[in-house]
This record gives structure tokens, C-alpha cells and sequence, in this order.
């Protein structure tokens, strides 16, 4: 209460100070499609005051009264200079053209030269469309999260996926927001491609771990992303057809200048493919596929208001059918019809409300629904004979958010306000037929599972001097586990059910209470030569078990429970930065350390199926994370691209686990090292490439076998755990983008890349097979699975405007 006093008492004194002071306030657009510009610059001539428009294209600066000459720039987009003479506050609507003739929509953010000098943003990174577009991808789909991989300190979790980890985090720690929802699961096909479709896609922004205090929930990393709101000028259609999948987006004004709206669909068609050389699948009609969904409205009610409406729905179908065959074994040669099949998706709504309340308060009111359900199911029809066994998860969540920025001086922008969330989740739902093998007792998992959180926060971008500049806040977050009507277990040190304890529907089982505090500095030496600190604490509440060697969408999802507490997260970070070349060259060196309490991992030989409670297959204890992250990037010139290497360690320490010592955590990785470069030969032909090279995953591995029935299988005793090393893993991919003639009424390119150039057989996973002689069974070999080796691709890319 007395920080909460202290923070209003400072937001009193604050507004006081700025009534002396007059306001140039509004937003500022892309003049050909009317999309606002996130991160665009307004500074006057002689460089002493300036702001940043927020991520909704707003901006307020606050001058002494008096006549200035008012720059706004923009990346890729002509400078505008204004002639203001400000005796009082003026409200201005600012559109800015393009520079670029082929390519209009080049970045996805723009920022002063040596911003990255002047900020106090450590552990964040901004991604460009054009990178994206231009860059390598397996089976040439563009994907945010793999270009995200390309980062320091972010780490791929295996052989093409999309899944990551980030400073030594598991990959549940990261929190990706689509429009302000959280997706739970973003992955297609097991984790080979991402569920974002990049045309859809206005903005990206990854905060490793230090994020503002309006963030929450997760420990290690949040990923931003927001889509575009459509062109209010003329209608677009944007597309692009490759190997595996298609993509159609089209966007246009509901009423020019005032509403818009973004609709853009990806379909692949790998089921198609893969029945074109298999009349077996024809016959079937087995089902191989992905598709996904965005789309987006908005509405400007007068100068002050402006609504958004914008969702996501995707989904993974891969069933395998079998039917109209015949079985020798049952005489009468009967018919039967079988399938098996995994599906998942997930779903997303936003409803926004921007309000300006004045020149200098900004308001955000939003609603949110997320959904993520998943499902395993294998049906078996033998004549009269059915039987049929099905697991499914699935989490809703319904999401009232309140964020207000206040613009209050030249020295001071706050953010604060207020958020819950009503979680309902089912971990794992047993279904089965009535005669099933399965007994109904074995499973306690069958019911939803209710909780609510809710958080306020307040935050401040304090420039306290010229050279120096802080941030600071505050987020107090608490979470209510409710009663569900059911009893709910206790557990005994081995995880055995000892207990049980009844809660009504709706009733308070257990409470848990954090104050999370954010603090960062930044010190520029000069205008090209800075230092930055931070420290921020995070918590989270969802917890993801997952046995196998990358996350994937069968893995079990908790939530903090009546034994399960939240995981807290403290971590500092010390940075670097220095600009070479007129700005053209960043240079950036980070170092972290993370301590993480109540992780998070499962007992040895843990049975995820058939235990009655999954929680008493957990253990519980602490971890750490350490590393040292350097990126040099060049972003002018014909030439650009960067380089990123990570060295780290990433280690837990639980009572139960490799003898209750510090072990390797399955996401460690010593070094890792990525090169990304492009070079436009000219106008019409870019190259691009990358290189990847890392440490092997730490993986366990068993320590012996056993013979039955003359052959030989892994023993059920394993290494410690995480001890081993798979190989040394590296990579080359190359790209190259065609752009043909361009009129002002259409556009097109061809993408040609081709993955692992060099046709590395790097270890996707490491088997062990009985070795087989004239003799008889010989001795048990590790053999070495690869996936992917020497993938062409192309796409061709086109814009109708």
C-alpha cells in the first residue's frame, strides 16, 4: 500500500508539473494503406524533446509553449517536417509516404537511428517482414518463430520445429500474444511449421525476460505479435502458393479512411500430395493437413474512438483410416474398420476499444477469449464389435484487460492498469466405450479444472537526464485455485494418494500472492556508445509436462494447483551496445543470470497415462541460468544480416533427481551459433543464407539391456538425467528471391531456397537396434535417425492492389 501510495502521490505531482507545458498529440499512418505506424519518431529540429508513437500509432509530446520546427520519420518512409506555433496543445492526424517503390510494406518497425543506443530496453529484439520474407525456411513457409531461433540466447528446441526456448527457459515459459491473446500451443504438424501466417503479421517483438511491468505470466520471454488492420485506402489481395501450402490474404476499407478490415487464410495441402502417390490413403480417405485463419476489423468512431474485432482459428487434422479389409485370422474373413488420428487447434478472439481520453492520457479497454484443445483417439470396428479410447485437453480462458499510457511530460510516460483471466482447463479427459480394458478408477483427470487471476501494475519511462534513463514498475498478480465440486488428492513424499480434500463449485481452494518488481537503466557514453542494466521478477502459473525431446501438442498442461505453487523467476541482465559506421553497424553484449524457484519436472519412470493424479507424478525444486549473448548486425546497404552466438548453461536441482544434485536441464545448450546474411545483387535478385551450429540437446539415455525371448531390450534404469549429449548439430540454407516486373497495380516473386545445402545428416533422435548375425541376436547399437536432408523449395509471392 505505502509503493502504491508513493506511485499515485508521484502521478499527482507529475500532472501538476505538466499543465506549464503545452501538448502536440496524434497518430501517424502509411498514406497508402492507413496502417498506423508502430514505433515511428517525433522529435523537434534541434533533437531536445521527442517521442515514439505506442504500438496503436499514438503520440503525445509536451513542449514548453513557444514555435518549433517538429520532425517525423519513419524507416523506409519520407521525413515530414512541421511548422508548429504552440501557444496551446494541438490534436494532429499524420500520414507519411513511402520511399520504397517495389516493396511498400518493408519494415515493421521504425525507430530513431541510435535508438537502441538511447533506450533502456535490454534482452528485447524487433523483427522485419523483409527478413522474414527474404530468408531460407524448410519447404520455403515463411515462419516468424524460426527467424526468431536466429536471435542470441533463443534456441530451437530440434530438427525444423517451431517450438523455442529462450535464456535457458523452457519452452512453457514463453508467452505468446496474438492481438493480446494467449496462444497456447503455436505449432502445425508436430512443431515443423508455426501457426502465424507472416502476411497476416504487422508486428513482432521478443522481450527475453526483462520485460515491461504490463507483461506477466510467464518467466522466461513474452513474443508480441499483432496483425495488420487492413488497408482503409483500396482493396489488396496478397498470396503466395508453394510446395506444401498456400496462403490468400485480402484486405480492404469498410469506409475509406475510417474502417478496414485484414482476412487472410493458409491452407496445406500435404494430404492431397501424399494421396497422389498412395491409392491406399485415397481409398481410406485418411486425413494429413493444417489450416489456419486470421482476420481483423476496425472502426474509427470520430477523432477519440476506434474499435478493433480481430480472431484466430486454427487447426491440425492427421488421422489414418483403414477399412474394407479383411483379417485371415477370423475365418470368416469379416470386414473392419479402424483409425486413429491426433487433432488440435487453437482458437482466438480480441475486442479492443482505443479511447483517447485527452492529449496526454491514452486508454486500451480489451476482451479476450483463448482456447487450445487437443485430442488422441483410436476407434476399432470389428463387425458388431466397437471399441474406442480418447484422451482430450483443452483450456479456455475469458480475459478483461484495462491499460492506460499517460504521456505526462517530456521526462515521464506511464503505464498502468489492471487485468484477469478465468482459466478452465482439462489435463487430460478419459473417454471410453462402457466394455473397454480400461477400468473408469484408474482415471481422476475427467473434470475442468477452474481458476482465476488477475494483476495491476504501474510502470514509468523516466528520462532522468540526457545520458540517462530508467524504467521502472511494479506488478502484483495473484491467483485463486477454485473448487470444482470433486475431491482433490494429497500426496505422500513418493507421490502416493494419501488423502483427499472436497471444495465446493466456486470456492477459494488456495491463494497465491507475488510482487513482481521491473527495473532497467541505460547510460549513453555518447550518442553511439551506451551501458544497460536490468532486473525484473516474473511469475507463472502454467506448468507443461512433456517427456519427449521437443514440447508438442499432446503434452500435458497444469495450472498452479493446491499443491502445485507458481514458478518465480529473478533475473539481472548487463549489456553493451555501440553503433559503428554512421549507425549502419550494431554491435550488442548481454549477460544474464536467472534463478527460478518451485521448477517444475517429473519423477523418474513417471506414468502420464495412467496415473489417478499427474501431480503426484511431479517433484519439485529450483533452478539457474546463466549466459553471455553477442550480435553484430549490419542493417543499411545492399548488404545486411547479422551474427548471434550464445553461451550458456541452464541446470535444475530437485530432491529425487539425479541424487538431488545440479543436473542439466533438457533445454541446455553450451554454445550456439547462427549467421544470417542478405545481399541485393539488385533490384530484382536478393541471395540469403544462414548457419546454424550448436551443441548437441542433453537427452538421457538407458544404461543397460535385457534379453527375452532371444532379444534385447533398453532396461528401464537410465544415466542421470540429462547427462548425455546428442552429436554436434550445423547447417546451411540458402535462399534466393525473384522479384518480376512490377506495375502499380500488381506485384510478384518467385522464392527459391533449398534447406541443409550441404546435405548434413544431423540426429533428429538416437534409436537403439539389436544387431543381427548369421549367429543369431548380436549386441544392442545406437543408431543415429535424421530427418531432413537437401529440401528444395519454391513460392511464388503475389500482389494485386
Amino acid at each position: 500500500m505505502r509503493t502504491l501510495l508513493l506511485f499515485f502521490t508521484l502521478l499527482t505531482t507529475l500532472f501538476a508539473f505538466s499543465q506549464e507545458n503545452t501538448t502536440f498529440s496524434g497518430s501517424i499512418s502509411d498514406f497508402s494503406s492507413g496502417e498506423e505506424l508502430i514505433g515511428a519518431k517525433i522529435y523537434t529540429s534541434d533533437h531536445k524533446y521527442g517521442a515514439l508513437t505506442n504500438e496503436y500509432g499514438f503520440f503525445s509530446l509536451t513542449l514548453p509553449k513557444g514555435e518549433y520546427s517538429v520532425v517525423i520519420s519513419y524507416y523506409g518512409f519520407e521525413k515530414q517536417v512541421l511548422k508548429l506555433d504552440l501557444t496551446s496543445s494541438i490534436q494532429q492526424n499524420i500520414q507519411l509516404k513511402s520511399k520504397l517503390q517495389e516493396f511498400e510494406e518493408v519494415a515493421i518497425t521504425g525507430k530513431k537511428e541510435n535508438d537502441n543506443i538511447t533506450n533502456t530496453e535490454i534482452g528485447v529484439d524487433r523483427l522485419r517482414i523483409e527478413d522474414i520474407d527474404k530468408l531460407p525456411m524448410i519447404f520455403g513457409e515463411k515462419d516468424i518463430l524460426k527467424v526468431l531461433q536466429l536471435l542470441p540466447g533463443v534456441k530451437n528446441e530440434g530438427e525444423g520445429s517451431a517450438g523455442f526456448t529462450v535464456r535457458g527457459g523452457a519452452a512453457d515459459q514463453n508467452l505468446i500474444l496474438l492481438d493480446e491473446a494467449t496462444v497456447y500451443s503455436a505449432s502445425h504438424l508436430l512443431g515443423f511449421f508455426s501457426t502465424f501466417n507472416s502476411d497476416a503479421i504487422k508486428d513482432i517483438t521478443l522481450y527475453k525476460g526483462n520485460q515491461p511491468a504490463n507483461f506477466g505470466g510467464r518467466l522466461s520471454s513474452v513474443v508480441d505479435i499483432k496483425m495488420k488492420e487492413g488497408n482503409n485506402k483500396k482493396f489488396q489481395v496478397d498470396g503466395g502458393i508453394g510446395l506444401i501450402a498456400s496462403r490468400l490474404t485480402v484486405q480492404g476499407p469498410i469506409v475509406k479512411n475510417k474502417g478496414s478490415f485484414m482476412v487472410s487464410g493458409r491452407r496445406t495441402y500435404a494430404d492431397f500430395i501424399a494421396k497422389g502417390f498412395s491409392k491406399e490413403l485415397r481409398r481410406t480417405g485418411s486425413q494429413l493437413y493444417f489450416y489456419d485463419l486470421n482476420a481483423k476489423a476496425n472502426y474509427k468512431f470520430g477523432e477519440k474512438d476506434r474499435i478493433f474485432i480481430s480472431g484466430y482459428f486454427g487447426r491440425d487434422n492427421f488421422i489414418i483410416k483403414d477399412n474394407n479389409a479383411h483379417i485371415p485370422q477370423m475365418g470368416d474373413m469379416e470386414q473392419y474398420e479402424t483409425q486413429f488420428g491426433l487433432q488440435w487447434g487453437n482458437k482466438t478472439g480480441t475486442i479492443r476499444w482505443n479511447h483517447i481520453v485527452n492529449n496526454k492520457l491514452f486508454s486500451n479497454t480489451s476482451l479476450i477469449y483463448s482456447n487450445f484443445d487437443f485430442r488422441i483417439f483410436n476407434e476399432e470396428n470389428y463387425g458388431n464389435n466397437y471399441e474406442m479410447f480418447k484422451i482430450s485437453s483443452i483450456i479456455n480462458d475469458i480475459h478483461l484487460k484495462q491499460d492506460f499510457q499517460w504521456f505526462a511530460n517530456s521526462k515521464h510516460k506511464l503505464k498502468f492498469g489492471l487485468d484477469a483471466i478465468l482459466h478452465q482447463s482439462i489435463p487430460g479427459m478419459v473417454e471410453y466405450e462402457e466394455d473397454s480394458e480400461f477400468n473408469q478408477s484408474q482415471f481422476k483427470r475427467s473434470t475442468t479444472l477452474p481458476s482465476f487471476e488477475w494483476a495491476a501494475y504501474v510502470s514509468d519511462d523516466f528520462q532522468i537526464t540526457k545520458k540517462l534513463n530508467a524504467t521502472y514498475g511494479l506488478r502484483f498478480s495473484s491467483f485463486y485455485v477454485l473448487g470444482n465440486g470433486e475431491s482433490t488428492f494429497t500426496f505422500d513424499n513418493d507421490g502416493s494418494i494419501n488423502d483427499s480434500l472436497f471444495f465446493d463449485k466456486g470456492e477459494i481452494a488456495k491463494t497465491y500472492f507475488n510482487i513482481e518488481p521491473r527495473l532497467a537503466l541505460s547510460y549513453a557514453f555518447s550518442p553511439i556508445t551506451s551501458v544497460k542494466a536490468a532486473y525484473a521478477r516474473n511469475t507463472q502459473n502454467i506448468h507443461t509436462l512433456s517427456p519427449s525431446i521437443s514440447s508438442n501438442p499432446m503434452d500435458i498442461i497444469l495450472f498452479t494447483s493446491y499443491h502445485t505453487k507458481p514458478s518465480i523467476a529473478d533475473q539481472i541482465a548487463v549489456g553493451w551496445f555501440r553503433n559503428f559506421y554512421n549507425n549502419k553497424l550494431n554491435l550488442k553484449i548481454e549477460s544474464y543470470f536467472k534463478k527460478t524457484q518451485n521448477e517444475v519436472d517429473y519423477r523418474n519412470s513417471a506414468d502420464f497415462l495412467y496415473s489417478k493424479a499427474i501431480e503426484g507424478e511431479l517433484l519439485y525444486g529450483e533452478g539457474r541460468a546463466y549466459g553471455l549473448e553477442l550480435q553484430i548486425k549490419k542493417n543499411k546497404g545492399d548488404f545486411t544480416g547479422w551474427i548471434s552466438y550464445t553461451l550458456s548453461r541452464t541446470e535444475r536441482k530437485i530432491e529425487g533427481i539425479n541424487y538431488g544434485e545440479w543436473y542439466n536441464a533438457r533445454q541446455d545448450r553450451t554454445h550456439d551459433l547462427s549467421v544470417v546474411g542478405m545481399y541485393d545483387l539488385n533490384p530484382k535478385l536478393t541471395l540469403s543464407a544462414t548457419f546454424v551450429l550448436h551443441t548437441g540437446n542433453a537427452v538421457t539415455f538407458p544404461t543397460g539391456f535385457y534379453y527375452l525371448a532371444g532379444n534385447q531390450f533398453p532396461t528401464t534404469s537410465y544415466s542421470g538425467r540429462n547427462q548425455e549429449r546428442m552429436p554436434l548439430y550445423h547447417r546451411l540454407d540458402l535462399g534466393l528471391t525473384w522479384k518480376k516486373k512490377s506495375t502499380e497495380k500488381y506485384e510478384s516473386s518467385f522464392n527459391f531456397s533449398l534447406y541443409n545445402a550441404y546435405g548434413q545428416q544431423n540426429a533428429f533422435i538416437i534409436d537403439f537396434e539389436q544387431e543381427y548375425t548369421p549367429d543369431g541376436p548380436g549386441p544392442m547399437q545406437a543408431k543415429k535417425i535424421s530427418l531432413f536432408r537437401f529440401v528444395p523449395s519454391i513460392t511464388w509471392n503475389f500482389k494485386i492492389k
